[in-house]
């Protein structure tokens, strides 16, 4: 094998690692993006998913995400070294993005942002369905961030991570009904606008005959395309 054979080999063997992170400590919340995270990983790719190992349970107020966004910060600081080629954040807020992004320069995207920018793309409205009702302006004020406000309606459940990701009697209700409204106000797609509903969007999808969006697979594309085109040009530089 020539010298240049062995070189794009190499490149092409490189395996790219990307982490993804629930900012909160619900361990159910973390094994369920766990489940659908190895579901949709392609090949050549490895995904770690993980969550502080201190912090709030659930957040859910600006203490929550205080206390989340420095144990989150602490855990990509003592990590960043391991060489992964993008971060995602496994909630509906911008917890900890800035900062990240300025430690370690890498791609950083939450589900948020990918889920609310891919649902834009359909054209028309959105509606994003979240838990707690404390989170809406959060989602509002992140949608207006993306110039994307007009067309993203924001409502809660009004349930907390704790009884949507257990899918109590109470959530799934509560859930339904917002889908439904959603659909009668014409929106064609709807963003589950938490980590606490990781890996229910086909199945929604297939059940209420909408677009449904978790913000999963499209954040994993946002973090793999800028290592692909890097690799790819490192690929047309060894020819």
């Amino acid at each position: 094998m020539s010298h240049h054979q062995t070189q794009v080999a190499e490149t092409e063997k490189e395996t790219l690692r990307i982490l993804i992170i629930n900012p909160n400590t619900n361990s159910t919340v973390t094994q369920s993006i766990r489940e659908l995270v190895l579901r949709i990983t392609p090949p050549g790719v490895i995904t770690e998913v993980t969550s502080p190992a201190h912090g709030p349970y659930a957040i859910e107020n600006e203490q929550d995400k205080a206390a989340a966004t420095q144990h989150v910060l602490a855990l990509v600081e003592k990590r960043k070294a391991e060489g992964f080629s993008g971060y995602i954040m496994a909630c509906f807020d911008d917890i900890a993005i800035a900062e990240i992004r300025q430690l370690t320069q890498a791609p950083v995207i939450s589900l948020a942002e990918a889920g609310i920018r891919y649902a834009a793309a359909s054209g028309g409205l959105f509606t994003v369905i979240t838990t707690f009702v404390e989170a809406v302006p959060t989602i509002e004020a992140l949608s207006a961030t993306y110039g994307l406000s007009e067309r993203c309606r924001v409502v809660a459940t009004g349930l907390g991570v704790a009884d949507t990701a257990a899918q109590t009697e109470h959530a799934e209700a509560r859930l339904h009904d917002a889908i439904q409204t959603a659909i009668r106000l014409d929106a064609q797609a709807i963003v589950l606008g938490s980590g606490a509903f990781a890996g229910r969007a086909k199945a929604l999808q297939t059940r209420y005959r909408i677009t449904v969006i978790d913000g999963f697979e499209e954040a994993l594309g946002y973090v793999l395309k800028p290592t692909q085109v890097i690799n790819q040009t490192q690929l047309l530089n060894q020819s």
